[in-house]
């Protein structure tokens, strides 16, 4: 192991771009489950430090450029539930059950092929509603509250003309600057590295079903099994198992902290394969290993971050929100459409889970996804 500059510069970018692409909905998925601002700041913390020290464990031991996220997915979901009565502990439940499974996935292949055999346009779909409701925002705010989100929009679709990773960075550093000029400045934060906060967790029917489980199907289908597929797509050969567990138990031992799942990633992953990083592909998990070090670095200032965006104008953290998951998005929802077989499934499953509607204590996320497996059954079954 060698000092390479260029693997260094690469792991300060996907750092960059891996947190401060996807704190927002981080913090609000956590927020509307009931965590107070210091659970909040925990969370964050908790979640970039749990992906930085799986990031370095996983890169170390394989020798391979595995880059490792928190699920963007996941929080999404958790920002268009409804909260259990029980409050944040019940999320916690929820998280610790979606890490469980998880892991139980890397140790009993049964389960991974489980998850795996619901059809991909199915769970896409669902994704989509999910996140329909979050990117529409940036859109009624600028209805409004104009002030705030055409200056963040702009930013962030010139950027995007000429670096997709880098708008919503750069739209984030555009709050900052509204932020500033709203307050006259930035006050001091009550502290600048984060206090762990540990909330028990409960067990509630609701949450372990509602939220836990869709948690872990969502995180399977659109982080792991796809961080797995972009590692063999540049050469090397991660033993997918190892791999879930790993993430899994990164996720129980950060859960009561207040984070929700730590998974694999695809995009940054990809980012640190790339032949740029280093002639030697041998050489470029690195980037990996520099980039989980920033994520900690990152995560201890976590209540910093989230002091500033409590002053953040009503509807920037909305706007930047909805902004950090339009490509998202834009894949699932390509993606669900795409198969005419299972179209109409996905578009039942799209649009129950978009509506929010909650049956039996269960949300739409669930019943869409129930629903969408049900008609693509059926419509096997007549054909």
């Amino acid at each position: 192991m060698t000092w390479h500059a260029q693997t260094f510069w690469t792991g300060l970018v996907v750092a960059i771009v891996g947190f401060f692409s996807s704190f927002p909905i981080f913090l609000q998925g956590v927020t509307t489950m009931g965590a107070n601002p210091d659970q909040a700041a925990s969370a964050l913390m908790a979640g970039a430090i749990s992906r930085g020290l799986a990031g370095i464990v996983l890169a170390l031991w394989q020798k391979m450029p595995i880059s490792v996220a928190w699920s963007t997915p996941g929080v999404a979901l958790l920002a268009v539930s409804a909260p259990d009565p029980a409050g944040f502990s019940a999320a916690i439940g929820a998280f610790v059950l979606a890490g469980g499974l998880t892991v139980l996935a890397g140790f009993w292949p049964a389960l991974a092929r489980l998850a795996k055999s619901i059809p991909a346009p199915i769970t896409q779909a669902m994704l989509a509603g999910v996140l329909l409701a979050i990117c529409l925002e940036p859109f009624r705010v600028l209805a409004t509250a104009p002030q705030v989100a055409l200056p963040i929009l702009g930013v962030w679709f010139i950027t995007s003309r000429f670096s997709r990773l880098f708008a919503v960075p750069a739209a984030v550093l555009m709050t900052l600057a509204l932020i500033v000029l709203d307050n006259n400045g930035l006050t001091a934060p009550p502290q600048v590295l984060t206090a762990p906060v540990l909330t028990l967790p409960s067990f509630s029917f609701s949450a372990l079903i509602g939220l836990g489980v869709p948690l872990f199907l969502v995180t399977m289908a659109t982080q792991n099994v796809p961080g797995i597929s972009v590692l063999r797509a540049n050469g090397y050969e991660p033993p997918a198992g190892p791999m879930f567990a790993s993430v899994g138990v990164f996720s129980l031992l950060s859960a009561p902290f207040g984070a929700a799942q730590t998974c694999l990633a695809a995009i940054t992953a990809a980012m640190c394969s790339d032949e740029t990083v280093h002639p030697d592909p041998a050489q470029r998990y690195m980037a990996a290993v520099w980039a989980g070090l920033f994520y900690c670095i990152f995560g201890l200032f976590a209540a910093l971050v989230t002091h500033v965006a409590g002053l953040a104008p009503e509807g920037s953290v909305a706007t930047l929100a909805g902004l950090a998951l339009f490509s998202v998005f834009n894949g699932s929802a390509t993606a669900a459409l795409k198969d005419e077989e299972t179209r109409e499934a996905s578009v039942l499953t799209f649009l129950i889970t978009a509506s929010g509607v909650t049956i039996l204590g269960l949300g739409g996320a669930v019943w869409g996804l129930v629903l969408g497996c049900f008609v693509t059954w059926l419509q096997r079954r007549l054909k």
